[in-house]
């Protein structure tokens, strides 16, 4: 019997490792065709690493930050008008967009050239694709997910059609145990009581 965390933790695995690869997937695509709409922006063959990056800042760095951008403003947004709090809202979402950006570009291949075109441009860029990301994500995901179980089956070879084993002792016991929530010897008791 498998431990309930070990299910869990392969499921959550495997959920972890679908998540990054199609967003890898889509990432480089984003920094290839940033790449090619900028001229200012050399990405090349560093696309490749520098997905790894932009997906790993994505994943775990972005939302942090957004988070400590947000509570930040959140003590002044009494003193802001509704204009003010979506421009204030705005901003934050650019500013966290160009840390991840210049996360991007310094830790990898990537090569900007001029800060307009190289390094405003580039993180709008970033949000619209994300925006798209967000529309596809699932089915994108879904298809990552049904290689993941192809690549998968076939590293643990074919399944086979094998009647289930008998449960051990111990997984009967448990079995009974949550049917009615008793141990074999609270239910021993009971049955004497029932006897007397």
């Amino acid at each position: 019997m498998v431990p309930a965390g070990a299910a869990w933790h392969a499921g959550g695995m495997k959920s972890w490792i679908v998540r990054f690869a199609s967003l890898y997937v889509f990432n480089v695509l984003v920094l290839l065709l940033i790449g090619f709409l900028l001229p200012s922006v050399q990405v090349g063959w560093a696309a490749l690493w520098a997905a790894v990056v932009l997906t790993a800042a994505t994943i775990w760095l972005k939302p942090l930050v957004t988070r400590f951008f947000t509570r930040s403003a959140a003590k002044s947004a009494g003193q802001r008008t509704r204009t003010g709090e979506k421009l204030v809202q705005y901003g934050i979402v650019f500013v966290v967009e160009l840390l991840v950006w210049a996360l991007v570009v310094l830790a990898s291949g990537v090569e900007v050239g001029g800060f307009f075109w190289g390094w405003l441009v580039p993180p709008l860029l970033l949000l619209v694709a994300w925006i798209v990301y967000d529309r596809v994500d699932d089915a994108l995901e879904a298809r990552t997910g049904r290689l993941y179980d192809r690549a998968h089956a076939g590293i643990r070879g074919p399944a086979t059609s094998a009647t289930p084993a008998a449960p051990s002792r111990e997984e009967a016991i448990g079995r009974e145990e949550l049917r009615d929530g008793l141990t074999p010897e609270q239910r021993r008791m009971l049955d004497d009581l029932g006897k007397s």
